[in-house]
């Protein structure tokens, strides 16, 4: 029997990367999984996993899209899982070049959605008096060097908002935690990989990691099934980065260390 058996997890996200691994990861351990994402192909990822997955198209930082979600993942029955893990990059324009639309498009989607599906969720979770929830951060959050403007201060509101969410919710049973994945190869990064390909520079992706290689999707999702497992029930309000060890120094040359 798997570590999520007879749970209901909802998932944001999905169609791609991290959040199709986990949404796949989570069905073989057990879960009955509740898959979303602007794009169709979330509904290719619910055909892959077969019974255990039901598909919804929508904005994550949509109030009502989210608020239905959570309705139809909670009609049968209690909701145990919620992972907010939709987002976007929001581009690499410098500080001066940026405009007030990208960041409120970042933010909408980064650290507005997160909000949505948490408040949502745990509205649902203290009727029961227990629940887990997780958010994608990212290495980007923690330190500059990781992402564009927007996007890093979206995932650095992520991490604290998992902190503050922790003590809101005590005593309700609910736990709330965040990933900060580094270099890792998804839908929002393929772009990055396949330029390196073309150029066979694929090697020195994530030659500044102390594993000196980028990571898969699955790589997170083992982490993401762990945190909202009973196997974590006394993990929370943490931010647990899947890095390669990139967040564990200040920026060095590698090799040239001692």
């Amino acid at each position: 029997m798997g570590k999520l058996a007879g749970k209901t997890a909802i998932i944001t996200g999905a169609a791609s990367g991290i959040g199709r691994a986990s949404a796949r990861l989570f069905a073989e351990e057990g879960a009955r999984v509740f898959i979303a994402d602007r794009s169709d192909a979330v509904r290719d990822v619910a055909a892959e996993i077969g019974n255990a997955a039901t598909a919804f198209t929508g904005d994550a930082g949509d109030k009502s899209f989210v608020d239905s979600l959570v309705a139809a993942a909670t009609a049968d029955g209690p909701l145990d899982i919620a992972f907010a893990n939709a987002g976007i990059s929001g581009g690499f324009n410098r500080l001066l070049e940026l405009e007030v639309s990208e960041w409120e498009q970042v933010l909408r989607v980064n650290l507005i959605g997160v909000f949505l599906l948490v408040q949502a969720a745990a509205r649902e979770m203290v009727k029961t008096g227990r629940g887990a929830i997780l958010c994608t951060a990212s290495v980007a959050g923690i330190r500059s060097g990781a992402g564009g403007s927007p996007y890093s201060a979206s995932k650095a509101g992520v991490i604290n908002f998992v902190q503050t969410s922790a003590y809101q919710l005590s005593g309700t049973g609910i736990r709330i935690n965040a990933i900060c994945p580094g270099v890792i190869e998804t839908g929002m990064t393929q772009p990055m990989f396949d330029m390196a390909r073309e150029r066979g520079t694929e090697g020195k992706i994530g030659q500044l990691n102390p594993l000196k290689r980028a990571a898969q999707p699955i790589e997170v999702a083992r982490l993401a099934a762990f945190l909202v497992s009973d196997d974590a029930s006394y993990v929370n309000g943490q931010a647990v980065a899947v890095d390669g060890g990139l967040s564990a120094s200040h920026p060095v040359m590698p090799g040239k260390i001692w």
